[in-house]
């Protein structure tokens, strides 16, 4: 790393947490991922019961199992947008306010600026990611393992080490996306609808179509293709993702 950039990084890692915004967007996206999870993990574990008319005996004997973790993944589709409204603020409020011909008079290179930006938003996103959904593992074993919900939830290990890791990778590529979009856009509402309409409104759309072909297009659109990347059982489309998870970081 340069002088040049390990300072740009210094700066914009500075300016990252001065503001209450980063605090509140990394909040709610704490809460979310604990309220969603539960929420999800419980339809999981209460639909499951319903298949076997709420004996917990016949279910757990048939090798049903509510994986914890695998709620924070589910999650993820819908707490992406905390971290995508923190990583757009961190670039787009500097063209509203005007604080960006300060940096780039400091860095002059807008390369630099964007890459040092990258690598201070980037990793805050994983270790975000991966905080946030350790404590919302946690909470969905602990509501899971009551008796209302058949004591089906299991928390193995390796699987939730391999589900936090992912979430925390996919929200880093999702942020550092955004900053990337809001670098172009250098609007705050652009930014945000053209990020929504990429990570949700427009696979869901095309989805609806049913049109093969469109089908298997916005399957490996960033949204469902970083839910491959994970190994998500429950992706919305009602059946297997069509590449392995190994190629979702790429969607190809």
């Amino acid at each position: 790393m340069t002088a040049t950039l390990r300072q740009a990084v210094g700066a914009e890692w500075a300016k990252l947490w001065s503001v209450r915004a980063t605090w509140w967007c990394l909040a709610c996206a704490f809460a979310l991922t604990v309220l969603i999870a539960v929420t999800l993990g419980g339809a999981s574990a209460t639909d499951a019961l319903r298949e076997y008319d709420g004996d917990a005996g016949a279910a757990r004997a048939a090798g049903v199992r509510v994986v914890a973790s695998e709620a924070v993944v589910s999650a993820t589709s819908f707490v992406q947008f905390a971290l995508v409204a923190l990583a757009m603020l961190a670039i787009t409020s500097e063209y509203a306010s005007g604080a960006i011909r300060v940096t780039l008079q400091a860095t002059p290179v807008r390369g630099v600026v964007l890459a040092a930006k990258a690598l201070v938003v980037g990793p805050v996103m994983l270790a975000a990611g991966v905080l946030s959904g350790a404590v919302a593992t946690g909470v969905v074993y602990a509501v899971l393992s009551a008796d209302v919900f058949g004591g089906l939830v299991v928390l193995p290990a390796g699987d939730a080490v391999a589900d936090l890791l992912g979430t925390g990778v996919f929200y880093a590529l999702v942020s550092v996306t955004t900053l990337g979009v809001g670098a172009a856009m250098r609007s705050a509402a652009g930014t945000l609808t053209v990020m929504f309409m990429l990570l949700l409104g427009l696979p869901l759309v095309i989805l609806m179509t049913g049109v093969p072909a469109l089908l298997d297009a916005s399957l490996r659109m960033p949204t469902f293709a970083g839910l491959a990347f994970m190994g998500s059982t429950d992706n919305l489309t009602g059946g297997p993702m069509p590449y392995p998870a190994g190629r979702g970081c790429c969607g190809c």
